[in-house]
């Protein structure tokens, strides 16, 4: 984008692949293209004072990232985290207190394919987010004229609480139930047994969030599993690719911890999250 500088941190074969080649990205609807950041680096000691920066680490990275960033943090940088949880943005203000948080999220089905390589698969592929209530005098027009100007789809929201929760509904209960049982999305709702787990758990997240204020309609649980459709019925979630892995972390804390952790808090019962967080602890440790 002209007149603009955007910087990538990668690590790893990715980094070199994006700083030889550019970042490749194949969708599903708008073809294969190529972007060419300003500067690509494993370390946040390079870049400038951050005006906008946005959050796309997995959750048991997030405390480690914005550690990382503490020296590009001014009162004047604006966070987008498009991360599954639904209490990212009280992480980010906990290390960050004068910087604005722009609650968001993200409906994407993707991974990388080989490194400097990304594959869209599924999803609507649009951010959604809203106003950080500490900081409602920030205007959104810079973000906003950003993502139009890259092209990229997005949906500015007054109440972006209530879609990121709509959101972590689908995820956490399809995240926890594929990678429990090594299903696919598809092989998920077609077993009824499977697919009422994933309502049983979608339930107990609905009364946490009505405990927290939230409210959603009779119909939401039905909403969701038609909107769960948009993704292919191989789709495995990111979650259960990662639990898969014997050697690396997942984010069954972000889907699972932490709504246990809140139900605790609220006096909720939740046994079938329970049941799944347990039986995935059993199939793998978790490893910090």
């Amino acid at each position: 984008m002209e007149g603009q500088n955007i910087f990538f941190l990668a690590r790893g074969t990715h980094l070199e692949a994006i700083r030889e080649n550019g970042l490749t990205v194949k969708t599903v609807g708008e073809g294969e293209f190529t972007c060419h950041p300003t500067l690509a680096t494993d370390n946040p000691a390079e870049l400038p004072k951050l005006d906008f920066c946005l959050i796309t680490v997995k959750g048991f990275d997030l405390s480690g990232t914005l550690s990382a960033l503490k020296d590009r943090v001014t009162n004047k940088t604006v966070f987008l985290p498009l991360l599954n949880g639904i209490d990212i943005d009280v992480q980010i203000r906990a290390m960050y207190p004068g910087a604005t948080v722009l609650p968001g999220c993200v409906y994407i089905s993707s991974h990388i394919e080989r490194p400097g390589v990304v594959v869209q698969t599924g999803g609507p592929c649009k951010i959604i987010f809203g106003n950080d209530p500490h900081h409602p005098e920030t205007p959104p027009d810079e973000v906003i004229r950003l993502f139009e100007t890259t092209g990229i789809h997005h949906e500015w929201v007054e109440d972006p609480m209530a879609k990121i929760w709509e959101k972590f509904l689908f995820i956490a209960p399809a995240s926890l139930v594929t990678a429990c049982y090594d299903k696919t999305l598809g092989e998920v709702f077609a077993s009824p047994e499977l697919a009422d787990t994933v309502r049983d758990i979608m339930e107990e997240i609905i009364r946490l969030a009505e405990k927290k204020g939230l409210h959603f309609s009779g119909e939401i649980i039905g909403n969701i599993l038609e909107k769960a459709k948009s993704f292919p019925s191989d789709t495995r979630t990111s979650f259960q690719n990662d639990f898969a892995k014997p050697d690396k972390q997942d984010e069954r804390e972000i889907f699972g911890g932490s709504v246990l952790h809140l139900c605790e808090q609220e006096g909720i019962d939740c046994p079938t999250t329970q049941k799944i967080y347990r039986r995935l602890n059993e199939i793998k440790p978790l490893i910090r």
